[in-house]
């Protein structure tokens, strides 16, 4: 008869290396602190990077679009499901990002295998960071595109790689803006300039860009002054803007062909009203003042230097993404414990996300976190790592 035991055993496996968690199913809203089992607890794991998911402008235009257009958008884009919000979306993306157009998807993940398995066939080759995120790995996998790796911001190593691939008819080099496990920033400058060097497409996903690096946060190519000369700009609705979603910025003729390529594209459903007109005010808020970048950044350096000064390793972070490296998955998710009895919601996060010596707790620093928050963390922090012996 058949069941589930391999699943059942693989579980157990988890648990017996300390990799197994549930889900966690808070009590509110989503914010710097929130509640868990009656306890208020800070949060430090969140996306929520400029504080946006309760922003009043965000929560407005959503009801408001509900009482107009109702909660739903009856079908998929291509069918009737386009409705004038989401055209105004993807006009005033593209506007903010500096490109011809832009094309919503329903999330940043479905972006990217909608965007890849559209354009790379049989002849081409996609060359991409070891460190990329799973969206784009997925992507690739669904492609028939020869597949290339160079080791993560190895600019020496892309280089040969591009040298060796002169026969393929495209050759895509794709990167993380911000790579998410380590809170480093991609060397999008060099290998932009390999890639016009040896006629190569550069794609950049910006989920962890989006609204945090740039002018107005609009994301790592306006960050080092590239518009222009990167091809492919994939960004995230659901994270520093608050709301969910993601989208591609390009030029016009990807997105006519998107449109009648990208299967997450062509049999999904539209965004509802409500989150197609939350992610315009966002965008209206990013337009209208740096303010809420310049704390996040201010946050970020901060909390950085503090927990570096204590003795931690947060490996090669530079944005607001501090990891805290612990290595052993089971002493990782330990670290992350003792912190919960400390009140910091900080999520440990191990193989097979990260390399099996690799484990760490990820902090996120927000900008809607006070310094006394960031104190109270890195209070916490000192007291948890003498506990589990990470601190002298």
């Amino acid at each position: 008869m058949a069941n589930w035991n391999s699943l059942r055993d693989e579980l157990e496996q988890a648990k017996r290396e300390g990799r197994y968690r549930p889900i966690t199913v808070w009590e509110s809203r989503s914010g710097t602190w929130m509640t868990l089992n009656g306890r208020r607890l800070l949060q430090m794991s969140s996306n929520n990077y400029l504080g946006l998911t309760d922003h009043p402008d965000l929560k407005e235009a959503a009801i408001r679009a509900i009482e107009q257009y109702g909660v739903g958008s009856g079908s998929v884009r291509t069918i009737t499901g386009t409705l004038d919000i989401h055209d105004r979306l993807e006009q005033e993306l593209a506007r903010f990002k500096g490109t011809e157009a832009a094309l919503v998807f329903q999330s940043g993940f479905t972006t990217n295998q909608g965007v890849l398995s559209s354009i790379l066939g049989p002849d081409d080759v996609v060359i991409s960071d070891e460190l990329n995120h799973a969206s784009i790995i997925d992507g690739i996998r669904l492609t028939k595109a020869h597949r290339k790796i160079f080791a993560h911001k190895d600019m020496d190593q892309l280089e040969a790689v591009l040298k060796e691939s002169a026969g393929f008819k495209k050759r895509v080099v794709v990167t993380d803006g911000v790579f998410s496990m380590d809170g480093d920033i991609a060397p999008l400058p060099h290998i932009v300039e390999l890639a016009e060097k040896y006629d190569a497409f550069v794609y950049v996903d910006d989920a962890h860009a989006s609204g945090v690096l740039g002018k107005n946060g609009k994301g790592s190519t306006d960050h080092f002054g590239l518009h222009g000369r990167v091809h492919i700009q994939v960004g995230t609705l659901s994270k520093a803007v608050g709301a969910v979603g993601g989208y591609v910025a390009c030029e016009q003729v990807l997105k006519d062909y998107l449109i009648h390529k990208a299967r997450p594209f062509l049999f999904s459903t539209s965004q509802t009203p409500a989150v197609a007109a939350t992610c315009l005010a966002a965008i209206e808020v990013l337009k209208q003042s740096d303010e809420l970048i310049t704390k996040l950044w201010a946050n970020a350096s901060y909390f950085r230097s503090k927990v570096q000064a204590l003795g931690f390793d947060t490996g090669g972070s530079e944005t607001p993404i501090v990891p805290v490296i612990v290595g052993d998955p089971a002493k990782t998710m330990r670290f992350s414990d003792l912190l919960l009895e400390e009140g910091i919601f900080a999520q440990g996060i191990v193989y097979p996300t990260v390399a099996m010596d690799k484990g760490r707790v990820r902090f996120i620093v927000t900008a809607g976190h006070t310094q006394e928050d960031l104190d109270f963390a890195l209070n916490a922090l000192e007291r948890a790592g003498k506990q589990l012996g990470l601190l002298g």
